[in-house]
């Protein structure tokens, strides 16, 4: 005799119909990994995902072609790596495009006398060197306390000069809050924000690599390089600047 026990989600049998129902079918489990695929995004529809990338940080479409991520720490620190690179690249994408901008519009500055890749030649209000330098103990100095805090989370969360501020314990690594967060936009939507972040990062690396490339091919301004393209668009492209480029 069967004996059937049925709560509000799941009905099953006991006995030797249930032992021989307990391993799922090759059919049942190839459409249990379909499921999860297609649960999934992946940055080349229909590939199969890296086993070690489960979707838990944010923007994982499972792009790992070289398989960097198969060591635990050291995907840790790619996504560091990647998330701070992003940010600075967003940074420098903003900047680029703000001072050519003032240029055009003749608002003074290094736009006005010199394009952004020979920024270094205008004149500062303190030598070029100098900047340089006291640049370089700025970056040390927040790079070493972002990798005490990736070692060991929360260890840099008290300022150890301005003692009047300080972190929020139980903080992520890479996404520190409190004083960085003075609207109070990551309340509730937190993870939509990461993704949002991380998507944005990688168009300004891709923004600012295109920026250098196109320094070093034309020796225009992504602004200047603008104008000549929506001038004649069939000419001043990438095709035609490579055509005369070869036949120079």
């Amino acid at each position: 005799m069967m004996i059937l026990a049925q709560n509000s989600s799941t009905r099953f049998a006991v006995g030797a119909p249930l032992l021989r129902s307990s391993r799922p079918t090759v059919s049942a489990a190839r459409s249990a990994r379909v499921v999860v695929r297609a649960e999934r995004a992946s940055w080349l529809p229909g590939s199969e995902l890296p086993s070690y990338l489960k979707g838990e940080l944010p923007g994982d479409f499972g792009f790992d072609p070289l398989r960097l991520g198969e060591d635990p720490a050291a995907l840790k620190w790619y996504q560091q790596a990647e998330l701070q690179n992003g940010r600075w690249a967003m940074l420098a994408a903003a900047g680029i495009l703000f001072v050519d901008l003032l240029g055009h519009l003749g608002a003074g500055g290094p736009a006005a006398a010199t394009p952004w890749f020979k920024a270094s030649d205008y004149t500062y209000f303190a030598p070029t060197s100098t900047l340089f330098i006291v640049e370089l103990i700025l970056f040390a100095w927040v790079e070493v306390r972002r990798y005490q805090d990736m070692m060991k989370p929360g260890s840099t969360n008290q300022d150890p000069i301005f003692s009047q501020y300080s972190l929020p314990s139980g903080n992520e690594p890479g996404y520190p809050g409190g004083i960085f967060d003075p609207l109070g936009y990551s309340k509730g939507n937190m993870a939509e924000l990461k993704l949002k972040e991380i998507k944005n990062a990688r168009l300004a690396m891709l923004a600012v690599l295109g920026f250098f490339v196109q320094a070093k091919t034309t020796g225009k301004t992504p602004l200047d390089s603008l104008s000549s393209h929506l001038a004649d668009p069939w000419s001043n492209n990438v095709f035609g600047i490579e055509h005369a480029r070869l036949i120079q």
